[in-house]
C-alpha cells in the first residue's frame, strides 16, 4: 500500500472527535492529472443555510495528503455550505451516480473517493455528482443525521434537474467509501425518513437511489466490529446503545432497499471485512438484489489507486457490469 493510503489509515484509525487539523490549500488542477471533460456547476444543496446550523458557521479548509506532483489527494474539512459538484462526460447515456467520499466523517477525502471516481464513470457516459456533505462534529444540531440530510437533498435535487443535465431520474445511483459507505447505506435504507422540513419542489421527490455501491464501507455502528472513530464521529462518543442499532444499516434493511453492490478485503485493517458481509447477509434475508465481492488484497481507502496486480483492483468493472445487468448504465 503507498504512504498516501497508509497515512490515512493511521489518521483514521486514531481519530477524535476533534476531527483533522487541516492547512488552507486551495483546489488546483496539479501536472499529470487527467482532467474530466466538462466540469459541470458546483450545486448548493441547500437555499439559506442547511438545518441546523451553529451560530458560527465551520470554515473550509483543504489538506494536501499527497507529496506526488502528478496528482492531488485533498482532504476537506469545515463544509459549511454542502454542495453536489458536477462532473459531465462528453458523451451521456443518461445515467447518474451521487459520489459519496469517506473519511471518517470527520474529513472527506473528494480526490481518491470523489474526482477519481467521477474520471472512471465519466469515461463510460455517467453524469456524476461528488457530494460535499456536512460533518456532523462540527456544531451542527441533530448531528446524527446530518450527513444524511444532505444526501438526501442531493437525490433530490438531481432528479428535479434531470432535464437540464440530460439524465434519467430513474437511473440515478449512489457510490460510497468508507464511511461515505456507511451513508450510501443510510439513503438506500432510510431514503423516505423525514429528517427536514422540506424546503422547495424539489423536496416532494424521492430520494430513493436507483441503485447503490459500498465500498469498504462502513455498516454497524453497534456491533464489535465497528470502526469506531465513524461511530462516534457521527453520533458523539456518548450515544446509546439504542442509538447505535438505530444508526447501524445492516439492521435497516427492507423489501424496499435497492439493489445494492459491496466490495471490501480481507485484509482491510480499519474496517473489518465483517461490515461488508453483515449487510450482505440482511439482504440475502431480505431477497434484495445484491453482490458482494470480498478479496484477500487490497487493504482500506484503495479508491481505484491499486495496480492491477492486487485483486481488489477488479472493483471498478464488477460494479459497472453490476449496474448494467440492472439497466442504470447502457453505453
Amino acid at each position: 500500500m503507498n504512504t498516501v493510503l497508509t497515512s490515512r489509515r493511521t489518521l483514521l484509525g486514531g481519530m477524535t472527535l476533534a476531527g483533522v487539523a487541516a492547512s488552507t490549500i486551495a483546489p488546483q488542477a496539479r501536472a499529470g492529472t487527467r482532467s474530466i471533460t466538462h466540469h459541470g456547476p458546483s450545486i448548493p444543496l441547500w437555499p439559506g443555510e442547511a438545518p441546523g446550523a451553529p451560530a458560527k458557521l465551520p470554515k473550509p479548509a483543504y489538506e494536501q495528503r499527497s507529496s506526488d506532483a502528478g496528482f492531488d489527494d485533498r482532504w476537506l474539512t469545515g463544509i459549511a455550505h454542502p454542495t453536489i459538484e458536477v462532473r459531465r462526460p462528453a458523451f451521456q447515456d443518461g445515467s447518474a451516480v451521487l459520489i459519496i467520499p469517506g473519511g471518517g466523517y470527520g474529513f472527506l477525502s473528494i480526490d481518491n473517493e470523489g474526482e477519481e471516481q467521477a474520471r472512471w464513470l465519466t469515461e463510460r457516459g455517467v453524469t456524476c455528482f461528488i457530494l460535499y456533505y456536512r460533518l456532523p462534529g462540527e456544531g451542527w444540531a441533530n448531528r446524527q443525521v446530518v450527513p444524511l440530510q444532505d444526501a438526501q437533498r442531493a437525490m433530490r435535487l438531481i432528479r428535479s434537474r434531470a432535464g437540464e443535465f440530460g439524465i434519467d431520474p430513474a437511473r440515478v445511483a449512489v457510490l460510497g467509501f468508507s464511511a461515505g459507505g456507511h451513508l450510501a447505506g443510510s439513503i438506500a435504507t432510510r431514503f423516505g425518513e423525514a429528517t427536514y422540513t422540506p424546503v422547495d419542489a424539489a423536496d416532494h421527490l424521492s430520494a430513493r437511489p436507483d441503485l447503490v455501491g459500498m465500498i469498504y464501507p462502513v455498516v454497524t455502528l453497534a456491533q464489535p466490529f465497528v470502526h469506531a472513530g465513524s461511530r462516534d464521529a457521527l453520533l458523539g462518543a456518548g450515544a446509546s446503545e439504542a442509538e447505535r442499532r438505530a444508526g447501524s444499516v445492516e439492521n435497516l434493511v427492507s423489501e424496499s432497499t435497492p439493489p445494492v453492490f459491496l466490495t471490501a478485503s480481507s485484509d482491510d485493517g480499519l474496517v473489518p471485512i465483517a461490515n461488508s458481509m453483515a449487510m450482505y447477509g440482511a439482504l440475502l434475508a431480505k431477497a434484495r438484489p445484491c453482490e458482494f465481492h470480498g478479496f484477500d488484497k487490497g487493504g482500506h481507502g484503495f479508491g481505484v489507486r491499486l495496480p492491477k496486480t492486487t485483486p481488489a483492483s477488479a472493483w471498478a468493472d464488477l460494479f459497472y457490469a453490476y449496474g448494467r445487468r440492472h439497466e442504470l448504465y447502457r453505453a
